[in-house]
């Protein structure tokens, strides 16, 4: 797709963002199917609709658009226009991940370490992990300092932990901000925590919120449990 068309799409210029990107799709250009496929998906400027979306992206993977094969396991893995097939989802996957694409190692990852779709395998989901962090995907960094922690495949080494969640943070990552925050409060800096809990409470899920304003608001820390009270009325905000 040419980069005024795509260019279209990020400013808002619908109509000429929608003609274009249809155009392109309908042309073969798998970058502009894989961006219409997500404009389907997200019902951007025009209805929501799964099933087309997937059917987009399943002709962009046809031509080895790795973005576009780990939207079609995206998905597949969470019932997107389809029932949900996690072994579906493993396949697509891995198939971004082994042309590089970050995300898809990070999503193939996750699956081998739950087990779901797959045989599970903390081994083969850390390589995953490892590659898609040297890419610079923060998420994957986030997990890196979880098998550090918990020495899943890879001694016990909360120094190692520390570096992985603490480049997670910067990354942007609101897991690994939190993750990280926890360590630097088991080793007294609260300041330094809180500011990464603020930054982890602006970017969390409402799931996540609710869980760690569940926690914060019984700490002794006047500090942390006003940021828990935070999180949990962003909570009952986004409600």
């Amino acid at each position: 797709m040419e980069t005024n068309e795509r260019q279209a799409y990020l400013t808002g210029d619908r109509q000429n963002a929608l003609a274009a990107v249809r155009a392109a799709a309908h042309h073969g250009i798998v970058e502009a199917q894989t961006m219409f496929g997500q404009m389907l998906l997200d019902g951007a400027f025009l209805p929501r609709d799964p099933e087309a979306a997937l059917r987009w992206f399943e002709s962009a993977a046809g031509g080895r658009h790795p973005e576009a094969m780990n939207m079609a396991g995206r998905c597949h893995e969470l019932g997107w226009g389809t029932p949900a097939a996690p072994e579906l989802a493993a396949g697509w996957y891995r198939q971004a991940a082994m042309l590089g694409y970050a995300w898809g190692q990070y999503n193939l990852a996750n699956l081998l370490l739950r087990g779901d779709g797959v045989a599970q395998d903390r081994g083969e989901a850390l390589r995953w992990y490892c590659a898609a962090a040297t890419q610079g995907h923060a998420k994957s960094m986030n997990l890196l300092g979880r098998f550090h922690e918990e020495g899943w495949e890879v001694p016990a080494d909360r120094q190692a932990a520390l570096h992985w969640y603490r480049r997670s943070a910067e990354g942007g990552d609101f897991r690994g901000q939190y993750n990280y925050a926890t360590m630097l409060l088991a080793h007294g800096q609260t300041a330094a925590a809180c500011q990464w809990l603020r930054k982890a409470i602006g970017a969390g899920t409402p799931e996540f919120l609710t869980a760690i304003g569940r926690q914060l608001v019984l700490a002794d820390d006047a500090d942390l449990r006003e940021l828990g009270e935070r999180a949990l009325s962003q909570c009952l905000d986004a409600a």
